[in-house]
C-alpha cells in the first residue's frame, strides 16, 4: 500500500511508531503497525502493557519541556536570563504568531494514538486477572482525556480522534476543528469511563501512572475549568468539588519540607498524586535545564552562602524568574529559597545590583559528570489539591479558610500566625487563593491556566496589562506548519489567516 509519510501526520497521529516525522520522503511503501499489531501484537496481556509503556514514554517527551511552555511559559512568571533567550521572549513577551506558535499539538496526537489504540485493542485480550485490564483501560481512558484537556485549554477547538489511524484516507485522515464544548465532552465522558474502571483507590506506585485518586483530580480540575470558562456554573463547580473531595486519601500529606517535595532522591512522596517520571538513561533533561545557571557564568565575588546555595552551575539560564515572581515572595515563606534564587552583585558604587536568578525547584542533583536535569515533572500533589478545592468551595460561597490554612502553615512555620487566612467575601478571596496558588506551584506549569480560570490574565501577566480586550491572546495561534498539513485547519480568531 502507498501511504503519503505527511498524511500520515496530518492530525499528528502516526500511523507507524517507528517513522521519523522529521524524514523528507514524501511517499514510502508502508504497513500500518496497526495492520500488523492487528495479527501479530495485540495478542497478550504482555503485549497490551508495553503498549502502555509506550504511551507513557511519548508522554514523558511532552513533560520535558511542552506542557511547562502551554502553561507558563506566557504567565510573566519568566523573563530574561543570562544566555541567549532563543525566542523564548515570545511567550512572556506574548508576540506569538503564526510563524512563531510554540510547541505543536502534532506530538500529543501520537498518545492520544497509543491510547485509542489500547481503548480499541485491550478489551478484546486475556488478561490473568481482569481487575488489571481494568486498570490498564482506565490509564489509557485518563490520558486521553488529560492530553485533550491540555488541547482544549491551548488552542480551543481542536480535532477529535478517538479511534485509531489504521491507514489512509482523505476523509479519516483530514479533520477538522471541532467545537471545545464537543471536546469537553469527550473529555468528561473518558474521565467517568476511567474512574468506573479503576480497581480500587491506591495511589499508583512511585505515583507515574494514572490512578483513581489521581483521575478524581483531573475531574476536579476539568469542572473547576468548564464551570468557570464554559458556562457550567455552580453545577459543574459542585462536581469539581465532590471529585476533589473524592481523590483525597489517607496516605496523602504536606511535607514538613516544602523542598523536599521536587528533590531526586525523594520521588513519589506523600504530597505527589501524579508525577512524570524522569531516570537517568531512560529519559531527557526536564525544563529545568533551561533555567539554571552555567558554571562559569556563577560570579565568584558573590555572596558566601548564596554560593554554597547554588552549587554546581548547570544547564543555561535562557530565561528566569520575572521581577513580578521575586517580589511576590516573602523572607519567612520557606518555599522562597527553594523556588528560586537571587544572585545580586555589589557594583563600583556599593550598592547591590541584580545580576541573575535561576529556578532551584528542580534543581536536579550532581554527579561526577556535572548537574543533572532529572526531577520528576509533577502533574498533581497533595497542596494543589487543597488549593482547588478551596477554590471550587470559595465559588460555592462556602469557607475555603481550612485548606488555604493547611498550606500557608507548612510555609510560614513558627510564622504562621502572621499569615493566617481569614474569610472575607468571594472576591477577596479568590484573589488570596490564586496568589497563594502562585507561591506555591510556581514554576510547575500551572500559572497561565490559573489566571486565564479566574478571568484574571489581563490583570496580573504583565505583558497583556495593556492589552485587556484582545481575548484571542487567551488561545494560543495554530503554527502554519499544522494549517499546511491539513486545509481544513482553520487559525484561531485574531491571529490572521
Amino acid at each position: 500500500m502507498k501511504i503519503n509519510a505527511k498524511n500520515i501526520l496530518i492530525l499528528g497521529i502516526s500511523a507507524m511508531s517507528t517513522l521519523s516525522i522529521g524524514s523528507c520522503t514524501d511517499n514510502l511503501e508502508l504497513t500500518p503497525t496497526s495492520e500488523i499489531t492487528v495479527s501479530g501484537f495485540w495478542t497478550s496481556e504482555d503485549n497490551a502493557k508495553g503498549a502502555l509503556n509506550g504511551m507513557y514514554v511519548r508522554f514523558r517527551d511532552q513533560a520535558a519541556s511542552n506542557l511547562y511552555i502551554w502553561g507558563e511559559s506566557r504567565s510573566g512568571t519568566l523573563s530574561y536570563g543570562l544566555q541567549a533567550s532563543e525566542g523564548l521572549e515570545r511567550y512572556f513577551e506574548n508576540t506569538l504568531d503564526p510563524n512563531y506558535a510554540g510547541p505543536e499539538w502534532l506530538r500529543l496526537y501520537t498518545i492520544v494514538h497509543d491510547a485509542n489504540l489500547i481503548i480499541k485493542y485491550v478489551p478484546e485480550i486475556s488478561f490473568t486477572r481482569e481487575e488489571d485490564k481494568n486498570r490498564l483501560l482506565a490509564e489509557a481512558y485518563t490520558m486521553r482525556a488529560y492530553v485533550y484537556f491540555t488541547m482544549a485549554k491551548t488552542w480551543g477547538d481542536v480535532p477529535l480522534v478517538t479511534i485509531p489511524t489504521e491507514g489512509y484516507d482523505a476523509e479519516t485522515t483530514f479533520r477538522e476543528r471541532s467545537p471545545v464544548e464537543e471536546v469537553f465532552g469527550l473529555i468528561k465522558s473518558d474521565i467517568n469511563t476511567a474512574l468506573a474502571l479503576y480497581p480500587n483507590d491506591q495511589l499508583s506506585a512511585g505515583k507515574a501512572s494514572w490512578s483513581k485518586p489521581a483521575t478524581n483530580m483531573l475531574k476536579g480540575d476539568v469542572y473547576l475549568w468548564t464551570g468557570k470558562r464554559l458556562g457550567g456554573g455552580n453545577a459543574d463547580i459542585q462536581e469539581s468539588l465532590e471529585a476533589l473531595q473524592a481523590a483525597e486519601t489517607t496516605d496523602m500529606s504536606l511535607l514538613e519540607s516544602y523542598d523536599d517535595i521536587f528533590r531526586y532522591d525523594n520521588k513519589g512522596n506523600s504530597e505527589v498524586i501524579m508525577a512524570v517520571h524522569f531516570r537517568d538513561l531512560e529519559s531527557g533533561t526536564n525544563y529545568n535545564n533551561n533555567m539554571y545557571i552555567r558554571d562559569d557564568q556563577i560570579p565568584a565575588d558573590a555572596n558566601s552562602e548564596l554560593l554554597e546555595k547554588l552549587g554546581q552551575g548547570g544547564g543555561l539560564n535562557r530565561w528566569g524568574p520575572s521581577e513580578m515572581i521575586k517580589s511576590a515572595f516573602s523572607a519567612d515563606d520557606q518555599r522562597t529559597e527553594a523556588t528560586f534564587l537571587s544572585i545580586d552583585l555589589e557594583n563600583s558604587a556599593g550598592e547591590m545590583q541584580p545580576y541573575a536568578a535561576v529556578v532551584t525547584k528542580l534543581r536536579g542533583y550532581v554527579d561526577p559528570s556535572g548537574r543533572r536535569f532529572l526531577d520528576d515533572v509533577i502533574l498533581y500533589r497533595y497542596a494543589d489539591l487543597l488549593l482547588m478545592i478551596a477554590e471550587a468551595k470559595n465559588a460555592l460561597g462556602q469557607d475555603p479558610s481550612p485548606e488555604i490554612n493547611q498550606v500557608r502553615e507548612r510555609a510560614y512555620g513558627d510564622n504562621f500566625e502572621a499569615h493566617r487566612f481569614v474569610n472575607a467575601d468571594q472576591a477577596s478571596n479568590d484573589e488570596a487563593i490564586l496568589q497563594e496558588r502562585l507561591l506555591e506551584l510556581a514554576f510547575e506549569g500551572k500559572r497561565w491556566w490559573d489566571v486565564i480560570r479566574f478571568d484574571k490574565a489581563f490583570e496580573q501577566v504583565p505583558s497583556l496589562v495593556d492589552r485587556a480586550g484582545q481575548d484571542h491572546l487567551l488561545l494560543w495561534p495554530i503554527s502554519l506548519n499544522t494549517i499546511s498539513l491539513n486545509s481544513k485547519i482553520q487559525q484561531n480568531p485574531g491571529y490572521g489567516n
